[in-house]
Order: C-alpha cells, then sequence, then structure tokens
C-alpha cells in the first residue's frame, strides 16, 4: 500500500493508505482528526468541509492520492484554542443545536470570509447554501457569519 505524505495543521503526516481512500477517512480513522464529519458522502452536505490551500473543499471527494503537496487545514487547525473570529462567533450567537454539521459550516464560513470581508445578507447565503443544517439553524449561521466578518474587519 502506498504511503503519502500530507501537511495537516502546520504538521506533516506520513499515512499507508489505498489511493482512492478519501481524504475525510484518512483524517478520522488514520490521523484521530475526527472534527471533520463525515454526513452524505457525496459532497453535498457540506459536514465534511476542511480547507485545502485555503479552499473550502469536500473531503469525502478527494481521494488522499491527489492531497500531497497541498496546505490541508481541519477544524482543529483553524486556530489555536478556537479564537478564529468565525468560532467566536459561532460561541456568541450560540449557534449549535446538535452541532453535528458545525465543523463544516464554520469551514465554509472561514474560507468565504477570507475572500469577501463585507458580505452582505444575500452574499452569506449564497455562500452557505452549500451546507446543510438538519437542525435548521441557518438564521443564527447567517447571523454568526456576519458578526465573524464584523470580528475580521
Amino acid at each position: 500500500m502506498p504511503v503519502y505524505n500530507l501537511k495537516i495543521n502546520g504538521q506533516s503526516h506520513s499515512v499507508e493508505a489505498d489511493k482512492d481512500t478519501p481524504l475525510l477517512w484518512v483524517l478520522r480513522d488514520h490521523l484521530d482528526m475526527v472534527g471533520t464529519k463525515y454526513g452524505c458522502g457525496v459532497g453535498q452536505c457540506g459536514a465534511c468541509t476542511i480547507h485545502i490551500d485555503g479552499t473550502a473543499t469536500r473531503s469525502c471527494l478527494l481521494p488522499v492520492s491527489t492531497a500531497q503537496d497541498m496546505e490541508i487545514t481541519t477544524i482543529e487547525g483553524l486556530s489555536e484554542d478556537t479564537i478564529h473570529p468565525v468560532q467566536e462567533a459561532w460561541k456568541e450567537i450560540d449557534v449549535p443545536q446538535c452541532g453535528y454539521c458545525q465543523a463544516g459550516q464554520m469551514m465554509s464560513a472561514a474560507a468565504f470570509l477570507k475572500e469577501n470581508a463585507n458580505p452582505n445578507k444575500s452574499e452569506i447565503r449564497d455562500a452557505m447554501s452549500g451546507n446543510i443544517c438538519r437542525c435548521a439553524s441557518y438564521n443564527r449561521i447567517e447571523k454568526a457569519v456576519e458578526l465573524a466578518a464584523s470580528k475580521m474587519s
């Protein structure tokens, strides 16, 4: 079985896995980084969202063989001590109910706000529309993204 060298959250990791193994399972099963969640397995729900070179990416669709030489960031690496403005806003607004989708939601929001520091409500809705929340916390998610944007500016 091939060995892949991955840079995750600023650290190097060597992982032995089949080339088609989704990065999601490498993170969770091989490296015990369980903040990234399995939701649908087909890239539709956003629970498995991570950053690849700063871009929000569905880790359930990305084979480990394509992830070498990329900067991978998971929710565990978004910030030290959960002080990223998105994480702070999520706490202040008290967004989660069940919490299952929240890591993916926050990773999508953080990548979006890096590209658009002053979004309007419509832009926030569009950016976050690819993330599904079973608890329907969408209004609080929108408010948290707005708050995070204000914290970042």
